[in-house]
């Protein structure tokens, strides 16, 4: 059976992302899978309800996906919104799509509070960035799902086609 990808739409080049642009990911295995039909795309954020555009957000404190679901962290806008719920909400949602296409992996926008796999930026709104995952990045690990960044498709690849 060949095992489908969630991909954040973003990197499908659909103007989801805060700032109302896609960010498309050109990679040789991104246009093999979408010949082959194995991508799925979507963006939490949309499906949290959040507009498009929308003022960017990050996560507080320097803190990371695990402590918004924990309770120890907010998502806050530049603005000063608090998004928290439409980010769980939307990372909820992820998962549940992505079990519904039988994404045994996603494919996920670094840097995003949401999509950040490898490094997501400190909540200060200046460019500063630590490693940890973004919320949706974070449920989709505790659920099971394999999860790369944008940076790390040959990974993904050399783990799918032998």
């Amino acid at each position: 059976m060949v095992s489908k990808i969630l991909i954040s739409a973003c990197l499908l080049g659909r103007p989801v992302r805060y700032d109302g642009k896609g960010k498309p990911l050109l990679h040789p295995a991104v246009e093999r899978w979408k010949m082959e039909s194995r991508l799925v795309g979507f963006c939490p954020e949309q499906a949290g309800g959040l507009p498009t555009p929308r003022p960017p957000a990050e996560i507080e404190s320097g803190m990371t996906g695990e402590d918004v679901l924990a309770g120890r962290a907010r998502v806050l806008e530049v603005t000063g919104g608090d998004v928290t719920a439409e980010f769980v909400t939307g990372g909820e949602r992820a998962v549940a799509f992505a079990r519904a296409h039988d994404c045994r992996f996603a494919l996920l926008v670094d840097g995003s509070p949401s999509c950040g796999s490898g490094f997501i930026y400190d909540g200060s709104f200046s460019g500063q960035r630590h490693p940890g995952f973004g919320v949706t990045a974070a449920l989709m690990r505790a659920a099971g799902i394999a999860v790369y960044s944008d940076r790390e498709v040959d990974e993904l690849a050399a783990l799918l086609e032998p």
